[in-house]
């Protein structure tokens, strides 16, 4: 893959190494082509545990138990931008490690980091992200899941949708109502095999992955469980989606690039009038195209990761745009 975009200003000498260290790897290793349901969590874990033994999970999590001092969001774009060129399913198990560890990185205390990062880097412990309900999906404060203060501890009652891991994960980060209003929303770290959670209908989606329901029936934590203070979740939840929104268009982008790679090969080969396909004007004109839109989703996506790496804690505006216009 051309690497010319390395050698932008957004960027230092550590990330191109990164970046190259992980397309060699990626070129290196066998990908399991289309598994099938029965073997799609097994792969999933298998995936996780070789990224956690080449050292790019430490990238996913904050020293001292990663790679850098606090978390490097043009790093993470990079490393799904190249995943998800080679193999989309390796680039949904990396984003899935961030996704789901980021709140603990970002808001847990000492406790909670040293309980699950350490794993989450080691890609010993599956992560999971647990916002979405049936009828609260992008309308966050919409939720009605609840957790109760019973005798010093938490007990959540409710069931989330759509969760990206259900029933591989380990942990799962999951928020709660405990009080009325946008405030009233709290995020507890839950551990898969808490008594009251259960895996419920799994759903089976056109780009294959584990995703699925979780329902919460009296399920007990201990006050410690929760991130933060109380009402601290909707603070959490979109810090966390602030953090990796730019990097869902680093994903797009790389498939973006594979697939561009792939119509110029085909065009050189593919003979038609005395010549290629892509000696035609108007092939090439869509290819022009194709490269230009490539070129600027890049800016904006390694924009607003530069931004945030740079001091500025919340990048909405920017990653918002980078998302929208690389997928």
């Amino acid at each position: 893959m051309p690497a010319s975009h390395l050698n932008w200003p957004f960027f230092e000498q550590r990330h191109g190494h990164r970046q190259s260290r992980l397309d060699a790897w990626c070129g290196e290793q066998s990908w399991e082509q289309e598994p099938s349901d029965a073997d799609l969590d097994a792969s999933c874990r298998d995936i996780a545990t070789r990224l956690g033994e080449a050292g790019f999970l430490k990238i996913a999590v904050p020293q001292p138990f990663g790679d850098d001092p606090s978390l490097d969001a043009r790093s993470l774009c990079l490393m799904r931008e190249t995943l998800a060129r080679h193999e989309p399913l390796a680039d949904f198990v990396y984003a899935m490690q961030v996704l789901g560890s980021a709140p603990i990185s970002l808001y847990g205390n000492s406790g909670q980091k040293e309980a699950w990062l350490g794993d989450v880097a080691a890609g010993r412990k599956i992560a999971a992200f647990a916002l979405s309900e049936k009828k609260a999906g992008s309308d966050v404060a919409a939720m009605a899941m609840r957790a109760e203060r019973r005798k010093g501890d938490y007990v959540l009652n409710g069931a989330k949708a759509w969760i990206s891991n259900a029933g591989i994960a380990d942990f799962y980060v999951v928020f709660a109502r405990t009080a009325e209003g946008k405030r009233g929303i709290s995020a507890f770290v839950v551990p898969a095999d808490t008594p009251g959670l259960q895996v419920g209908e799994r759903t089976r989606a056109i780009a294959a992955h584990p995703l699925g329901n979780l329902e919460f029936n009296d399920c007990r934590l201990p006050a410690e469980s929760m991130l933060g203070a109380p009402g601290d979740g909707m603070r959490v939840a979109l810090g966390t989606l602030d953090l990796c929104r730019s990097t869902v268009g680093a994903a797009a982008l790389g498939m973006a690039r594979r697939a561009y790679g792939e119509a110029l090969q085909r065009v050189r080969r593919r003979e038609l009038f005395g010549g290629t396909l892509g000696d035609l004007q108007l092939t090439q004109a869509a290819l022009a195209d194709m490269a230009t839109s490539i070129d600027a989703a890049a800016l904006l996506i390694y924009r607003a990761a530069w931004t945030r790496d740079s001091g500025q804690e919340r990048i909405t505006r920017e990653a918002s745009m980078a998302k929208l216009f690389a997928t």
